[in-house]
């Protein structure tokens, strides 16, 4: 199975994340990282299971490396039901009002196009005592037995 981390970032914390994850998932997999405004919507097919990892910026906002790809989503509104991901939000819970917002946005504009989520949205925030990792490569591994036991079914 390929996998493909796709992150939207101001800092570079959502890139370190796909890096830690892809670090721990990544024995037999066939993986890349790249950032969303690298890729348009066109690019997602369906050999490849999509990561999205992103952080929240401003006022709820996804991040600019991020906006292009959803602008695309919104604008294009293309097919996407070939399309399966998860996706994986940084937040801080300061901003309770927008925390995770970015995330929340993303997804919902995925699914709207039609893409087939696997798992629950992950979530990190900030303000907590966890690590990213510490919450996303348990997410991840969940994700990867949620989507090998639809494969058997």
């Amino acid at each position: 199975m390929d996998i493909c981390f796709l992150y939207g970032t101001e800092t570079g914390s959502s890139e370190m994340l796909c890096e830690d994850i892809e670090a721990e998932i990544g024995a037999g997999i066939t993986s890349q990282i790249q950032s969303l405004a690298d890729v348009t919507p066109d690019d997602l097919n369906s050999e490849t299971f999509y990561f999205f990892v992103t952080s929240t910026y401003g006022s709820g906002d996804l991040p600019v490396t991020a906006q292009p790809f959803a602008e695309a989503l919104e604008q294009k509104k293309p097919d996407l039901s070939h399309v399966q991901f998860a996706i994986f939000g940084l937040g801080d819970m300061v901003f309770e009002d927008t925390f995770a917002h970015g995330s929340m946005l993303l997804m919902d504009k995925l699914l709207a196009c039609g893409a087939r989520m696997v798992g629950e949205r992950g979530i990190h925030d900030a303000s907590g005592h966890d690590m990213p990792e510490d919450l996303a490569v348990p997410w991840a591994h969940e994700v990867l037995s949620k989507l090998n036991a639809a494969a058997a079914a």
